[in-house]
């Protein structure tokens, strides 16, 4: 496959999800699919969803064109032939149409979670039953796990979960299309050095989709994706992650999707985790996310999504140059020692982040800051303070 065909693609995409975009909010209005400010949310006005759509239409177009109608994947060796050898791309379109169609319905009547989840599962069967199926992975220390019978309800969930991430991270201007565009990159890079037919065009029309959508819903948003879109990318992610990492015998296959899609697994996990310690339901919605915390301590929306696409490239960059290393220079120390500064860089800004978003209650820290701020404070008064902030997460900006 030329490196042509997946720029091509690429900017076609994000042509036709930039030009249809507005045609979606306009239908998004007309149909009452429209997202009004809430307690939980930082959007201030009424913003047409529905954004999702001029997605699946750029997906569609600019895969009619350069999409094969099968990939063929390589065989794992030392493993038994599997149902995912080949990958049927109109299956794959199909569910990336069902999904987009059920979170469309979602964003005009709001369906409760069972509808949503089935929703979700038959767009992930749709994937699985054209061949995007996860057969085996390489753990370090214990080597091939084979799962040949069980791969499909492993992809079904893997992906099922993967919608739901991207849908998480959706909760703030450009967010989650700014890390779908840099994630999907790192998957086509990826997916042309494993020379797999028609995997980094479906990573870069992924990518090219919200890059599109991008356009009219950085800060301030003039629309936004929904759960029509947040859904519809967190699938192509997934089934691109199967198809172009995952079909691979090696460690660094089950490494790379994990360290590209950190963000978004973090984030919904962290809140998963907070929900289900407060006894609440974990598809609840609360103001527990990265975005939300970080605009509780005083960061506006642009500078926010500065820092996230930040980290995200830089997670996604140690994602390629690990392949990169581990598959072509594995031996020569010059390389190795540029992926080990890499990856000390994405620890210092991962350890630092984690420190802004005061993810782990830094008990210490904060009592000198409060104790900074006011020195009259006294001990029993910063105690509870302390106490409060570290028991309710809720923690006020200190100026």
């Amino acid at each position: 496959m030329r490196y042509w065909d997946a720029v091509f693609s690429f900017l076609v995409a994000a042509a036709i999800a930039a030009a249809l975009t507005p045609l979606a909010a306009r239908l998004a209005r007309r149909v009452g699919a429209v997202d009004r400010p809430r307690e939980r949310g930082l959007s201030q006005r009424e913003t047409p969803l529905l954004g999702g759509l001029a997605i699946l239409a750029a997906v569609l177009i600019a895969g009619w064109i350069w999409l094969p109608p099968k990939i063929l994947l390589p065989h794992v060796p030392h493993t038994p032939p599997g149902p995912g050898g080949v990958v049927h791309m109109w299956a794959v379109v199909a569910g990336a149409c069902v999904i987009a169609i059920v979170g469309a319905i979602d964003d005009i009547w709001d369906l409760p979670p069972a509808g949503k989840l089935l929703g979700q599962t038959a767009a992930a069967v749709l994937a699985v039953e054209g061949g995007a199926v996860v057969t085996s992975v390489t753990l370090p220390f214990v080597g091939a796990l084979q799962f040949p019978n069980a791969g499909g309800v492993l992809t079904v969930i893997w992906l099922v979960a993967l919608m739901n991430v991207v849908n998480f991270s959706d909760g703030v201007d450009g967010l989650a299309a700014g890390l779908c565009t840099i994630d999907g990159v790192a998957f086509a890079i990826i997916a042309f050095d494993l020379h797999i037919h028609g995997a980094p065009v479906l990573a870069a029309i992924t990518a090219g989709g919200a890059l599109g959508f991008l356009f009219h819903n950085f800060y301030p948003a003039s629309v936004f994706m929904g759960d029509a879109g947040a859904n519809l990318l967190g699938y192509l992610l997934g089934v691109t992650a199967v198809v172009a990492s995952l079909k691979t015998n090696a460690l660094v296959a089950l490494v790379v999707p994990l360290v590209i899609l950190v963000i978004p697994f973090l984030d919904t996990s962290f809140v998963i985790a907070k929900r289900l310690k407060y006894r609440r339901k974990p598809w609840s919605a609360d103001a527990n996310h990265f975005h939300h915390r970080m605009a509780r301590i005083g960061f506006s929306q642009r500078k926010t999504v500065a820092y996230l696409y930040g980290w995200s490239f830089l997670m996604a960059g140690l994602a390629v140059w690990l392949r990169i290393v581990s598959h072509h220079h594995r031996h020569q120390a010059g390389w190795i020692a540029s992926l080990m500064v890499l990856a000390v860089i994405c620890a210092a800004a991962s350890v630092y982040l984690i420190y802004v978003l005061e993810i782990f209650k830094f008990k210490g820290l904060r009592t000198i800051e409060l104790r900074r701020v006011d020195p009259t404070t006294t001990e029993h008064e910063i105690e509870d303070r302390v106490t409060r902030d570290i028991e309710t997460g809720e923690f006020e900006k200190v100026n």
